[in-house]
């Protein structure tokens, strides 16, 4: 009986030590000796292969950022990050540009029009063109009349101003002047609580201007004919951050309304036009369209013997919304997801 004990006892020793000198399987998974290749969200944008060599230094992703792309850099900075990002989204390189506005703005006198008063600007000289005006408010709401002179009792241009915000949507527009002398009359019919200011400045087109309206001809679109009586709609994307109008005729008064609409039945801007010749003296505006669901309508007041010629297009674009922003007027029809990181999924 002790010998039969003395040998169980051995065995049992022999296997436990046999078992100690077993080299670890990890539950038959394989041992990795390499470490995985380096993954990153950015691969998305880029479309380049992933490295093979892990980030080494977490804290400076610009050290490993030639390493994860073969040379490409993932974290571009300034007009190239724009770029990229706007590239991603599906949209075209951004052309922003200053508008008219903020150029008169900067190189013109700034006039205070209380409300219920009226200001004049005088023009002796024949050679001058046009007439850039811009009004704008601290934000309040903005009603005016402005009205050009040329000689006694003729007004041949005239139009009835209505803008909800003078700060985000200021009124620019060109009134042309292809004879003199000319006065350019601007009455705020606003209470006395909404003042407005007022820039005037006149072009002779002896030099070239920054500003749109020395370029008429340059406008890209094809232009439409609307009868009397009729109306047209032009719906812009949110990257868009202005819009230029144009409209002329054959020689014939214009009579026009234009609105900026955003949302339904939601005026932004209003502007009630007429001219006595709308070949002389087409009329020009660019107007500032902040935000989605922007929408330009253009009705020919006149009777059904008056048509007119309109080219309504993007001026300047910008970066679009943000995808957490709400777009009014539902989907854009490029599928869930199409703004953000998870297209590329």
């Amino acid at each position: 009986m002790k010998v039969f004990n003395q040998l169980v006892l051995a065995s049992s020793v022999v296997s436990t030590a046999a078992f100690l000198n077993q080299p670890s399987k990890r539950f038959g998974l394989k041992t990795r000796t390499e470490q995985p290749p380096f993954f990153s969200y950015l691969s998305n944008l880029g479309g380049g292969e992933l490295a093979s060599t892990p980030q080494q230094n977490s804290g400076d992703l610009s050290a490993t950022n030639d390493e994860v792309f073969k040379g490409r850099k993932l974290a571009p900075t300034g007009n190239a990050a724009q770029q990229q990002q706007r590239s991603f989204n599906g949209q075209a390189a951004s052309d922003e540009k200053p508008g008219p506005a903020s150029i008169i703005t900067s190189t013109s006198n700034k006039v205070k029009v209380q409300g219920g008063s009226l200001k004049t600007w005088s023009f002796a000289s024949p050679l001058i063109q046009r007439i850039h005006v811009v009004l704008k408010t601290e934000g309040r709401p903005l009603d005016a009349d402005v009205s050009l002179w040329q000689g006694p009792d003729n007004t041949p241009c005239k139009m009835r101003i209505y803008v909800e915000d003078g700060a985000t949507r200021p009124f620019s527009a060109v009134i042309e002047t292809p004879r003199g002398p000319n006065t350019v009359q601007i009455r705020n019919t606003g209470q006395l609580e909404f003042p407005l200011d007022a820039h005037v400045l006149a072009e002779d087109g002896s030099q070239d201007s920054p500003l749109p309206a020395a370029k008429l001809n340059d406008l890209k679109g094809p232009p439409m004919t609307i009868q009397g009586g009729a109306l047209r709609t032009y719906p812009f994307d949110p990257s868009v951050d202005s819009v230029q109008v144009l409209l002329k005729t054959d020689g014939r008064p214009l009579r026009s309304r234009i609105e900026l609409l955003q949302g339904p039945n939601n005026n932004k801007q209003v502007v009630e036009l007429y001219t006595e010749d709308g070949l002389d003296r087409p009329f020009f505006m660019v107007i500032e369209t902040p935000g989605s669901g922007n929408v330009v309508r253009v009705v020919n007041s006149a009777t059904v013997e008056f048509p007119l010629t309109a080219w309504v297009e993007p001026y300047s674009t910008g970066q679009a919304s943000a995808p957490t922003e709400p777009v009014i007027g539902g989907d854009d029809g490029r599928g869930f997801g199409s703004g953000g990181f998870v297209r590329q999924w």
